[in-house]
């Protein structure tokens, strides 16, 4: 999962980011902890940060793997 970073790049805080997608605070700094989260949450947050599910939830290991 590449919240943090997608999150980090665009300058946003987790506060506006909390904002912008409607998942609570808590739920974000659980997924960018873990790494994973449910499907509903990865399609608000990916709209959110204008990035697709893929750019949001796959890693280069993973894209290279396909």
């Amino acid at each position: 999962m590449n919240l943090k970073a997608i999150r980090l790049s665009q300058g946003l805080s987790v506060p506006k980011l909390v904002e912008r997608s409607g998942v609570s605070r808590r739920t974000i700094q659980e997924i960018e902890k873990r790494g994973d989260c449910l499907v509903s949450n990865a399609i608000k947050l990916a709209d959110a940060l204008e990035v697709t599910l893929d750019e949001l939830c796959r890693t280069k290991d993973e894209k290279a793997g396909e």
